[in-house]
């Protein structure tokens, strides 16, 4: 998953198709769809840029589909697991980019000496700290099997597997509100209106409003390309009216 990050970029930084992996692997699809797609919500517009360390939510989407699946404990208590590993794969990113630079000072030698080959083997041996800083504690977690995982679920507090339910509950709606504070809202408030009023009064089910936003935007976009053709066709108009009196004076 990580590899696929860096490089080709076919899976990374979607949760949704990390969860349906881990969920296809379970033999759980279904748990694997919802744990990904409530993690999703948490990285929407979010991106590694410049370097930075982001939360790990895909590696969380794993193990929380995993620990779904082997404990029976539910998809708001997995993904109440999801996060905490989420946010312990920074520190892990972190140290991987660390020790990544170690083969980067090896490609400027090579780099140096003119050497291309030497430049090709170190950027692929750069990539193995990235793989192996998620592979190995999925790996932990995951090797101890059924009964360890099973009894340390149960040794756990009340207290610390109901707030991490309550925390599963809540994250799709922080999730929601950090995307809803980096879109133009307040110009598209009357939409945004539409939308809760089918989904919470009228029941729709979600591909419903979605098939129903997708009309409203096809109607916005239509409408804001007539109305900016007719304004071009007029300004094209009073252009051609002025070389005309150019050319009579």
């Amino acid at each position: 998953m990580i590899i696929d990050q860096i490089t080709v970029g076919i899976l990374c930084n979607y949760p949704l198709l990390i969860g349906f992996v881990a969920g296809i692997i379970m033999g759980d699809v279904k748990t694997g769809l919802v744990v990904g797609a409530t993690l999703q919500l948490m990285v929407l517009g979010v991106g590694t840029y410049g370097g930075a360390s982001i939360p790990d939510f895909m590696t969380g989407a794993i193990v929380g589909t995993a620990y779904a699946v082997i404990t029976g404990r539910g998809i708001d208590f997995a993904i109440g697991l999801a996060v905490p590993v989420g946010l312990l794969m920074v520190q892990l990113d972190v140290l991987a980019r660390f020790t990544n630079t170690f083969f980067l000072h090896r490609v400027d030698r090579n780099i140096e000496q003119n050497n291309i080959h030497g430049v090709a083997r170190n950027v692929v041996l750069g990539v193995l700290p990235w793989g192996l800083s998620r592979a190995i504690p999925v790996l932990v977690m995951l090797i101890v099997g059924n009964n360890v995982v099973q009894s340390i679920v149960a040794a756990m507090p009340q207290w610390l597997t109901k707030g991490l339910s309550v925390a599963g509950g809540i994250l799709p709606v922080v999730g929601i509100a950090i995307l809803l504070r980096f879109l133009p809202t307040k110009r598209f408030i009357s939409y945004l209106i539409i939308g809760f009023f089918a989904a919470a009064y009228l029941k729709v089910p979600m591909l419903g409003v979605a098939l129903l936003g997708l009309a409203m935007a096809v109607i916005y976009y239509t409408r804001s390309g007539n109305t900016t053709g007719g304004s071009d066709d007029s300004n094209d108009k009073e252009g051609h009216e002025n070389e005309i009196g150019e050319y009579e004076d």
